[in-house]
């Protein structure tokens, strides 16, 4: 695929708001204004394009709910990473049955990843009649002539076809109200690592224009937004497609001369993407967060093997000795599968030991799940559950006390932490993040709701810091 087709032409978004114009005009003529709900599962990316789902909706003219009942469309923005997300969204799509009946001209929609996955479409398809239009990721540009052609056609459509993926630019864009933005960098993966459904439901990787990406991020800085996060599946390669050696620590060095009071952070990243570089223009940049999240996903080489992941654990190490020494504050995070097929008692407790020399802050921890069609959901797996278990509950006991420990620490310190809403602990009323990421709990003036304060920290567990604002 060369690079001059992957940005979607102008005239061709152009076109898209000639149905988004007819769908409103229709809508007008109603008595009462329509809603629709937009229900997002999984990362920040399908955060991201919930967002602009919900921007075309805006104008098309509905107003938005979080009730389904309430709905004269309903979308269900999905996930494939893990089974649990998916056995949730089929549970959601039966129980839209219920919804339908009610309101038999509701319009019933299934998107994101699961969506793109051909066997998700054919069940659908054959077992949820009540579900009028699918589309995968790729299609989501065009959802205002897909949801003309459900109004038209008064018929079903799939919009699921196998693409290597584009870029659309100059979608509306409804953001979530508070303090935080999300802005996609690039889209798709290159890796497929042999457990990740991903690069099959996500295309190849495409990095936007970094001009498009710096204007953005300068609109949203003189909006007021406080911290922004660059997203794709893997950052760390921005810039691979689009030649003359711009590399995503070049576009971090560039957002980092916008002026202006805030914070930019990143997600996700591959460890075989992650440079010297990298780290060296973090440590630089007075606006990027001292954070990392770096997934090493297992601490023995065999299995990275296995998993395709292209480093070992001695390079995985290094990188992150060298991160430290740059930023001696940094906080960092990951990600760990335990229980890969074919995986022995003893390699996990490698990974045991590799999260003991290391010292995370935090981690995201699974046992393995497969998804078909990928590659390791055709290994031999014969270990049961129920010893995968031990392993995963002998993870978290290292982890949780290093966690414990690492926030016992912080307790007597004040810290600036950016307050981003309330907390549903009563005592401890607003919800706010340190630059490092962490969790705290903060008693204090609803005022200081999407802005920066100097909190002490009183009190600490294994998952947060409790604290009180400093009056000035």
């Amino acid at each position: 695929m060369e690079r001059k087709n992957v940005t979607i032409a102008p005239d061709e978004i152009a076109h898209q708001r000639g149905f988004t114009e007819l769908i409103r005009t229709m809508l007008l003529a109603r008595e009462s204004r329509p809603a629709a709900c937009v229900d997002t599962f999984g990362c920040q990316q399908n955060v991201a394009d919930g967002e602009k789902l919900m921007g075309m909706l805006k104008e098309m003219g509905f107003s938005l709910t979080d009730e389904p009942k309430e709905a004269d469309v309903v979308i269900l923005n999905t996930c494939a990473i893990r089974e649990h997300a998916e056995q949730r969204v089929f549970g959601n799509l039966g129980a839209l049955t219920h919804t339908k009946k009610a309101n038999p001209h509701q319009i019933i929609c299934l998107c994101g990843c699961m969506a793109q996955e051909d066997r998700v479409s054919k069940r659908v398809k054959e077992s949820y009649r009540h579900v009028d239009l699918v589309f995968g990721p790729h299609a989501l540009w065009k959802f205002p002539e897909l949801l003309w052609q459900v109004y038209e056609s008064h018929g079903r459509v799939f919009a699921v076809e196998d693409e290597v993926g584009s870029i659309a630019e100059g979608l509306p864009t409804l953001r979530q109200e508070g303090a935080k933005a999300w802005v996609s960098i690039m889209y798709g993966c290159n890796n497929f690592c042999s457990y990740c459904i991903v690069p099959y439901v996500r295309g190849r990787e495409r990095s936007r224009d970094k001009d498009a990406v710096l204007a953005e991020v300068r609109e949203l800085v003189e909006a007021g937004y406080k911290e922004i996060t660059l997203l794709g599946q893997n950052v760390n390669s921005y810039g691979n497609d689009l030649g003359g050696g711009y590399d995503f620590a070049d576009l971090l060095s560039d957002i980092d001369q916008i002026p202006g009071d805030y914070l930019i952070r990143f997600m996700s990243s591959h460890p075989k993407d992650a440079t010297h570089k990298l780290f060296d223009v973090m440590a630089r940049c007075s606006h990027v967060a001292k954070q990392l999240h770096l997934p090493f996903q297992s601490g023995n080489n065999r299995v990275l093997k296995e998993m395709n992941r292209r480093y070992t654990r001695e390079q995985y190490l290094e990188e992150i000795n060298y991160a430290k020494a740059k930023m001696p504050n940094l906080v960092l995070t990951s990600d760990v599968i335990i229980g890969f097929p074919g995986e022995t008692e003893a390699e996990a407790m490698e990974t045991v030991s590799l999260v003991e020399d290391v010292g995370f802050d935090a981690l995201f921890t699974f046992i393995y799940s497969p998804r078909p069609g990928t590659k390791a959901a055709e290994l031999p797996d014969p270990v049961p559950r129920s010893e995968k278990q031990k392993w995963f509950d002998r993870l978290l006991e290292v982890q949780n006390a290093k966690s414990a420990a690492a926030h016992a620490a912080y307790v007597g310190k004040t810290l600036r932490v950016l307050v981003d809403g309330e907390s549903e602990d009563t005592d401890w009323p607003l919800s706010s993040r340190t630059e490092g990421n962490r969790l705290v709990r903060v008693k204090g003036n609803k005022s200081l709701i999407g802005t920066f304060a100097d909190v002490k920290i009183t009190d600490s567990n294994t998952w947060a810091l409790y604290g009180e604002a400093v009056t000035v």
